[in-house]
């Protein structure tokens, strides 16, 4: 079934996703903790990652670009800040350089990831909370909502492989 809502709250600072899936917590935690099986769905379809660097561990230090169809590289990191497999990834996330290092270490949005049984499988609901409402907007302006819904929309394959 993959993403049954996403909703941006500007007085929240907050851009939530649930999404659902016929495969037990366990299989789809597999779709964070594995970097091959991230890069397989990380980004919309158009736009697939690569993860140069991926320590996932609390303090981890994760570095990653993704690919567009002419090309065009654009990079971006994470700063995991708690893991707890197999219901709970928090990490900073943020847009990095050529050399993976970030752009600017303020810029940042905090993810809340959280991973809960249902009667049919998982239930994913994946937070993302913005330091302002001008950068809300600014990601919204990019395409952030649809990117991530069709980032998503991939990962019933995966968990179907």
């Amino acid at each position: 079934m993959t993403v049954i809502s996403s909703e941006k709250d500007v007085n929240a600072l907050t851009l939530t996703f649930v999404a659902e899936f016929a495969a037990p917590v366990d299989r789809v935690w597999q779709v964070w903790a594995d970097p091959r099986k991230l890069e397989r769905w990380w980004g919309p379809p158009t736009w697939p990652a690569t993860f140069d660097r991926y320590e996932f561990k609390p303090g981890g230090d994760v570095r990653y670009h993704m690919t567009g169809p002419d090309g065009t590289k654009a990079g971006g990191w994470w700063a995991i800040t708690a893991v707890e497999e197999p219901h709970r990834l928090e990490f900073d996330d943020g847009f990095a350089d050529d050399n993976g290092d970030p752009v600017d270490p303020s810029d940042i949005t905090h993810c809340v990831v959280t991973l809960e049984a249902t009667g049919s499988g998982a239930r994913m609901t994946t937070v993302s909370t913005f330091r302002s409402a001008e950068q809300l907007e600014r990601m919204a302006e990019m395409g952030m909502e649809e990117g991530m819904r069709q980032a998503m929309g991939q990962i019933d394959a995966i968990l179907a492989a």
